[in-house]
């Protein structure tokens, strides 16, 4: 039987690398363990979940992150984690995009969002960076905000006082974390209907 999952496994890795990369999913976050289940790694998070639905591991080193090259709904995609901390995400994507020469309509951005309650997530085609400095440099370092973007609820400050750096720095409480699995399996779903139909289909369903 582990021959057989073997064979498919090797069948399913010559279809994906006959096509050229065309589309890119970055997930946002900060590296390092101390971060990895802070409120701004919402990105790393859903992406890891993509990575494991794919049956790949972003486990390869270049574009000043880390990245695995997988299928999702018929199409052929790099997934992206930048290395570089979260205000200078764009470096990495810039070089990705200009590797694979990547149309920045191909590319959906995974991020956190602090303007939403954990668990839920909003899907745009366009627009500012909303105060997400990921996505402020990525628009920066590409000159456009024509990107799409899902954005994962993270929770609003609990006090208007209470310092936004320290805000998004600060860990999931375990419901939380709960939460954001449960959402992270629907991003999945969501990039598989933005990539193989429309965008606005995922919108109306996931938002």
């Amino acid at each position: 039987m582990a021959d057989i999952f073997d064979l498919f496994k090797q069948i399913t890795q010559s279809t994906i690398s006959s096509e050229p990369i065309s589309y890119l999913v970055v997930g946002l976050g900060n590296p390092g363990s101390e971060y990895s289940s802070t409120r701004h790694n919402a990105g790393f998070i859903a992406i890891d979940c993509i990575a494991r639905k794919s049956n790949c591991n972003i486990n390869r080193a270049k574009f000043k992150g880390l990245c695995a090259d997988t299928s999702i709904g018929g199409k052929r995609v790099l997934l992206l984690k930048p290395q570089t901390y979260m205000n200078l995400s764009g470096e990495s994507v810039l070089e990705a995009v200009e590797f694979y020469k990547i149309p920045t309509e191909n590319i959906i951005v995974l991020c956190d969002d602090v303007n939403f309650d954990v668990g839920t997530t909003r899907i745009r085609a366009k627009g500012s960076d909303g105060g997400q400095k990921g996505m402020r440099s990525i628009i920066k370092c590409l000159g456009t905000d024509n990107i799409k973007r899902i954005k994962l609820g993270v929770g609003k400050k609990p006090t208007p006082e209470y310092d936004m750096a320290d805000w998004v720095l600060s860990k999931f409480t375990s419901d939380e974390q709960i939460k954001l699995q449960s959402v992270a399996e629907n991003v999945y779903d969501a990039v598989t209907l933005i990539l193989s139909d429309s965008i606005e289909k995922a919108m109306s369903k996931y938002n």
